[in-house]
């Protein structure tokens, strides 16, 4: 099965340009609290660069890995270099504090089915705010699940091309938790 990984990341990067180190302007924030990141990095890791250190937590985009992360729903803290590149491709990001109630967690899982090819949800330990949308160079930090400020956030950057490589999509497209797991293991 760890022979087929190689395999599954040639398929999965054929549409994917990570190797550009120029920065990208981000769009300018039409909501309130979004907070804007520059001059971030299109670079894919290589071995011996794992775990990746990022200035922003959760991170908004930088050097990340070359598979991107499937977006669904997580139940556990998901590698950040992996969704990294999922930001790069139009995906959003919504991390939340491991303490968070269980009926504001089904809040966002119900916002990321709704919205299941650009969106994906993981519990996100030391964050500073109850719930953090991110995408590629933005970010926006919320109190709550309910904050219509989530949605707006969703329909407005998810699949957009803040990150160069707009609307790829990681529903269907990106790897699996257990396989980003292992491809990122074998980079260390």
């Amino acid at each position: 099965m760890v022979r087929l990984l190689p395999l599954a990341l040639v398929l999965l990067l054929a549409g994917c340009g990570g190797s550009s180190s120029s920065p990208k302007a981000a769009p300018s924030p039409a909501i309130n609290g979004v907070v804007v990141f520059t001059r971030l990095s299109h670079n894919h890791l290589s071995k011996g660069q794992y775990p990746q250190s990022y200035p922003q937590s959760p991170p908004v985009g930088g050097a990340h890995s070359p598979a991107w992360l499937k977006c669904q729903v997580y139940t556990e803290q998901v590698p950040k270099e992996n969704a990294v590149h999922s930001e790069e491709h139009g995906g959003i990001w919504i991390t939340y504090q491991p303490t968070l109630p269980a009926a504001d967690i089904a809040t966002l899982a119900t916002l990321a089915q709704t919205n299941r090819e650009f969106v994906m949800v993981s519990p996100y330990a030391g964050q500073d705010a109850s719930v953090i949308a991110s995408t590629w160079g933005l970010q926006l930090k919320v109190p709550t699940a309910t904050d219509p400020r989530l949605l707006e956030f969703v329909r407005t950057y998810a699949g957009g091309a803040q990150g160069g490589e707009k609307g790829v999509g990681c529903a269907s497209t990106g790897v699996t938790l257990q396989k980003a797991l292992e491809f990122d293991a074998s980079q260390k």
